[in-house]
């Protein structure tokens, strides 16, 4: 009796080793791919499609298959393309791409869609926002305030659509600015009300009215220092060290030029963006630096933008890293599961994290955030603080 029972364990030790193995061996694991292959944005598709393929070439599993359908940028469209991936099977999809196609995907059960947009607000259950959202630039932000000790920053946020993402990732990080200003990014409003916030006519006033006191005075320096004086702007402190800007493009380096005019420079105040995915014409302004700013690893940017280069013979769209890593983390769940996906939402609701091209992905019920590198622009050079 006891080697009879000693047998069947060891036969359903056997099962339960090789069993798996067997059903991982002939497991597909399946990726929907929705992006736009028709009408606008057919090229951040095509860009898509390409560095998926690549992360998969590099995972070397001929088990993972990858079906592709079109979104042509068109959230109807969208819903159709992502109901025949349900019908072929399929569990987990990277896309759409943009935040206006997600509408009417919640009417598609048992799949789960990981959005390269990073708007988090008013999305599906099943819509899970992949992008480098908000809180994840604010709390790398909030590292570097910490790290340096600043304490009395002011934030700069745009009167404009992405407001509400904005005050989100405020909410989340926990980021204590000393005061929150919006602003109309209309330039000629946009002086005015920097001069406001950073009392220049006052301080513009007190510089004039300290060159008459001296002028009447009988200090036997005056002289001299009236040419001090007549060399500066203004005359008085701000109530701040820091400014975070919540801008890009043109409209950041306006905030930043009336922050010059007003007599706010980044080489006495910290200037702190979010995300500028290393943007070039950033370099080439050298009075508004040094200005620093959250993103993702560059040294990985870099080698990923020369291979897909050298491969393509063009150069990818920053969207396009964040499928290869997609790809990765996929295929990471799906191990920890042995390829035994059957409650998607489940799936991205267990803490994890996982390190990609980008840097460490946090995942926690139905969220995804980075944890970025750090980065400031002086001297004409991107140099890496964290």
């Amino acid at each position: 009796m006891i080697k009879i029972s000693k047998l069947l364990f060891s036969l359903l030790f056997i099962c339960l080793i090789i069993l798996p193995q067997k059903i991982l061996a002939n497991q597909k694991l399946k990726i929907g791919l929705l992006v736009p292959l028709s009408e606008n944005n057919q090229e951040i598709g095509q860009q898509i499609i390409k560095t998926v393929r690549m992360a998969i070439s590099d995972i070397n599993n001929d088990n993972i298959e990858v079906i592709v359908k079109d979104t042509s940028s068109n959230p109807k469209k969208t819903l159709k393309s992502a109901l025949e991936l349900k019908d072929e099977n399929v569990k987990i999809v990277i896309g759409p791409v943009f935040y206006e196609n997600i509408n009417y995907l919640n009417e598609v059960e048992d799949l789960i869609f990981l959005s390269l947009t990073n708007k988090t607000i008013g999305l599906p259950q099943n819509v899970i926002s992949a992008g480098v959202n908000s809180t994840s630039q604010l709390n790398a932000i909030k590292k570097f305030l910490k790290l340096n000790e600043i304490k009395k920053t002011i934030f700069l946020l745009p009167k404009f659509k992405y407001e509400a993402e904005i005050k989100k990732g405020l909410k989340n990080s926990k980021l204590k600015a000393k005061k929150i200003y919006e602003y109309d990014t209309e330039p000629t409003k946009l002086t005015k009300q920097i001069e406001k916030i950073t009392n220049y006519k006052v301080r513009k006033q007190n510089l004039r009215d300290e060159i008459k006191r001296l002028e009447k005075s009988e200090d036997p320096n005056k002289e001299k220092k009236i040419k001090q004086l007549e060399k500066k702007y203004t005359l008085g402190k701000v109530n701040f060290n820091s400014v975070i800007i919540a801008d890009f493009d043109e409209s950041l380096k306006s905030v930043a030029t009336s922050l010059l005019y007003s007599d706010i420079s980044p080489d006495k105040k910290y200037f702190i963006s979010l995300n500028q995915w290393f943007n070039e014409s950033l370099i080439q302004e050298k009075s508004l630096q040094p200005i620093y700013y959250p993103s993702i690893n560059k040294k990985n940017w870099d080698t990923y933008k020369d291979r897909f280069y050298k491969k393509f013979k063009n150069y990818p769209n920053h969207i396009s890293l964040l499928s290869y890593d997609l790809v990765g983390l996929i295929y990471y769940l799906s191990l920890k599961n042995d390829f035994l996906i059957t409650d998607t939402q489940k799936l991205f609701k267990k803490e994890n994290s996982f390190k990609g091209k980008i840097g460490i992905f946090d995942i926690k019920n139905n969220e995804i955030n980075h944890r970025l590198n750090f980065y400031k622009i002086e001297k004409n050079q991107i140099i890496e603080i964290f």
